[in-house]
């Protein structure tokens, strides 16, 4: 299958190094450009830190309080933000191995580990974690780290597949890239839609069920491998 693939960057290339090793041939369409921030932490101490994307392990990696955080346990949302957090140089990380809801079971499992926490944050956020962990006695200082600018338009390598009809189905990680995705395939809407979209979870499902895209396919668990695994699912083209 010749698969296009829609996460920021350094993400996608990972992604489409694991779909040639399957076979596949791959195109890139960054529809998310990660910027990150010169964010001020304000004064510490933490017992951890709290990481919802990898995103945010790239962000920290340039930050002058960098080598300050590492010491502390990291709290990943899944293995793809644990891995970036590893590189990034942390050594105690906890993976809740999923979405942000079993991130919150985690933390909400780990007592006396969780006093006083710094979620490092992306600027679009779909859950407060703040409001949900303090009813469990944890405070969470939220700090914006970076930000995620959507792209309006497709690389015209894309734009042309598309019109040829040379694209046999699309990744979609996130709510934000399945909404930048329509906005930037107008031009070609009715091929984009038609064809396949492998989703990550239902909600990354939800804006190309409203936009019209009929063959919706959700990973059976929020991570890579899971939606991996869905696409060898599928017989060849």
């Amino acid at each position: 299958m010749r698969l296009l693939i829609t996460r920021p960057a350094s993400e996608g290339a990972r992604t489409a190094a694991a779909l040639q090793s399957r076979g596949h041939e791959t195109l890139l369409a960054p529809l998310l450009r990660i910027e990150g921030l010169a964010a001020d932490f304000g004064p510490g101490p933490w017992d951890g830190v709290i990481m919802t994307s990898a995103n945010a392990a790239g962000a920290l990696s340039g930050h002058p309080r960098r080598d300050e955080l590492l010491p502390l346990k990291l709290f990943a949302v899944g293995r793809s933000t644990a891995q970036a957090a590893r590189t990034c140089g942390f050594q105690d990380i906890v993976s809740a191995d999923g979405d942000v809801s079993d991130l919150l079971d985690l933390l909400a499992r780990s007592p006396g580990q969780t006093g006083r926490l710094l979620y490092l944050a992306g600027a679009d956020r779909t859950v407060d974690l703040t409001a949900a962990l303090t009813p469990a006695g944890m405070q969470v200082d939220t700090v914006v780290i970076y930000r995620a600018v959507a792209e309006t338009r497709l690389p015209g390598e894309v734009e042309a597949a598309f019109a040829a009809r040379e694209i046999d189905g699309v990744l979609h990680f996130s709510p934000r890239t399945a909404a930048a995705f329509i906005t930037a395939t107008a031009p070609v809407a009715a091929a984009a839609l038609a064809l396949p979209h492998f989703c990550l979870s239902a909600a990354v499902a939800r804006p190309l069920q409203a936009a019209g895209a009929r063959d919706l396919r959700i990973a059976a668990r929020p991570d890579e491998a899971a939606l991996l695994e869905l696409i060898g699912q599928v017989p060849p083209i």
